[in-house]
Parts: C-alpha cells; structure tokens; sequence
C-alpha cells in the first residue's frame, strides 16, 4: 500500500510559480509511473503530466506544455511539478497519483491517490 501526501500549494499571482512535491511512503517508490492530475469546481478531474517510473521518460498535457515540468527523485521518494507562467486557469487541486505499471494520461488507471493540494492563482 503506498500513501502519497502532495505539499507546496497556495495562493499566487498570474504569472507567479509554485512547486508542488508529492511524498510517497510505504512502498518500493520506483517500481511506480506517477501522474499528476488536477480537477477546477465543476469540472473533471484533467491530466497534468506524468513520469515513468526512472524519470527518463515525461509527458505534459497541452495546456501545460512549456510552462510546467514533472521530475522525480527516486532517492527521495518524491515526485515534483514545478508550475511557471501560473495562469487563472490553473486554479484547482492538484493530485498525484502511482501506477503499478506503465505511465499512463488515464485516471482510471492509478492505483494510488493523494488528498490533493489547492493551488489557486490570481489575475
């Protein structure tokens, strides 16, 4: 069973940055692809980005293409998402999730969910 716990959200201006980390305990981190996903109020929960399970391998949705990067630190037990160029659009929670398996841009497909972290961007 692997808990994740997301930090580094919070309030910032358009145009600010903020780095979100996703801490993972109780399991053999690098055996997981992980993914970060975000859901704004009323709306589906979206793909971010994702990381294979060694780093060598990333993949970043459109709307964050440019101006977000997904990294890992295996050494650490920690997946990041650094957030530049933060627009008001980016405002949601933001989700890190583990998959047991290949990367994936699925939800469906994690095994494993953090609480989440609000980011919240202003104009």
């Amino acid at each position: 069973q692997v808990q994740l716990m997301e930090s580094g959200g919070g309030l910032v201006q358009a145009g600010g940055s903020l780095r979100l980390s996703c801490a993972a305990s109780g399991g053999t981190f690098s055996n997981y692809a992980m993914g970060w996903f975000r859901q704004a109020p009323g709306k589906e929960r979206e793909f971010v980005a994702r990381i294979s399970w060694s780093g060598g391998s990333t993949y970043h949705a459109d709307s964050v293409k440019g101006r977000f990067t997904v990294s890992r630190d295996n050494a650490k037990n920690t997946v990041y998402l650094q957030m530049n160029s933060l627009k008001p659009e980016d405002t949601a929670v933001y989700y890190c999730a583990a998959r047991a398996g290949g990367w994936s841009t699925q939800s469906k497909d994690y095994d494993y969910w953090g609480q989440g972290a609000q980011v919240t961007v202003s104009s």
